[in-house]
């Protein structure tokens, strides 16, 4: 009597087949499988072995075969044959198991296929990274990341994934800014519903921002950034991206801001003088928000066709 530790096996899952070797010796063959058959002819797949110092490879062979005199035998009819050679072959039984799973399904629509054994995806014949590649490009559609808070994932797995998804919104945000930026588009309602989609892009202390915008009776900023340190806010004001922001003295030989960078400096420190009056303990109505030594960001103008001697003073003239 022996043992048996792994799972139940049905007599449906045990089956026979037999591999012979052929009259060359060179490569063997295995029994005829019948794909369909009819009164008057039937069409076989025929499967070729042949081995290799490596591995043995698979061929397969489709013919067409028919009636003959005298009744009930057969010929083959060659030119309704095809033979799929070993890349083929493998290609279709790889395929055949994914078109199986999907017929199973009663839609239309994109499908992820994992094969699980016991309750557990088994890759091993696969490229991990093409594995990875798939379940993150799946993972990271709109209406799948907030199922994973709920489902039964190990915690390191379940953090490289919501980091992976993460980093992949991030970076189809970046590649939507640019490609609004690139199309011209300089009015600024269309950047400031980017930078209320994506508050990060200002730090990593933004998490997320206020709806609220107006800091007292007659003013209302662009944007109010609350920092992750309870109830602090920040400001950020936005002005069109075809803005001039520097321009070079060439007596002085120096960089200065334009006049519209300047106007919106004093427009935000008008902004932070008003705030901390109104909100130095709690904005009137909305207490939570706190102004303590707020800071003001401009976003203005582009950097796109600037020298590195432009940049040095650009940062520098903030500073």
């Amino acid at each position: 009597m022996t043992e048996h530790h792994g799972p139940e096996i049905t007599p449906q899952q045990v089956q026979g087949t037999t591999r012979k070797a052929s009259s060359s010796g060179n490569v063997e063959y295995g029994e005829p499988v019948i794909l369909s058959e009819t009164s008057k002819s039937k069409v076989i797949a025929l499967p070729w072995y042949i081995p290799h110092s490596d591995r043995t490879r698979l061929s397969l062979k489709i013919q067409t075969l028919r009636k003959a005199d005298p009744p009930n035998s057969w010929i083959e009819v060659e030119e309704k044959s095809i033979t799929l050679r070993e890349d083929a072959t493998e290609k279709l039984v790889a395929e055949l198991p994914k078109f199986a799973a999907v017929a199973q399904q009663e839609s239309t629509g994109d499908y992820l296929i994992v094969k699980l054994t016991d309750g557990t995806a088994e890759i091993s014949n696969l490229d991990p990274e093409a594995v990875v590649a798939g379940l993150l490009s799946a993972l990271s559609q709109e209406g799948i990341t907030e199922h994973l808070n709920g489902a039964e994932l190990g915690p390191e797995l379940a953090k490289a994934l919501r980091h992976s998804v993460r980093l992949t919104e991030m970076k189809q945000a970046v590649l939507e800014l640019r490609a609004l930026l690139e199309s011209g588009q300089n009015q600024e309602r269309f950047y400031q519903e980017w930078c209320e989609s994506h508050p990060w892009a200002f730090g990593n202390q933004f998490i997320v921002n206020d709806t609220i915008r107006n800091i007292s009776i007659q003013d209302q900023v662009d944007l109010l950034m609350p920092r992750i340190m309870a109830g602090f806010r920040d400001i950020i004001e936005l002005k069109r991206p075809d803005v001039e922001v520097l321009y070079y003295d060439a007596t002085h030989r120096d960089y200065y801001f334009s006049s519209e960078v300047s106007k919106a400096i004093g427009q935000c420190h008008r902004y932070l003088d008003a705030f901390v009056e109104e909100a130095g303990k709690g904005l009137r109505g909305n207490p939570e928000i706190i102004a303590y030594h707020p800071e003001a960001t401009i976003v203005i103008g582009r950097m796109a066709d600037w020298g590195d001697e432009k940049a040095k003073a650009l940062h520098g003239l903030n500073s």
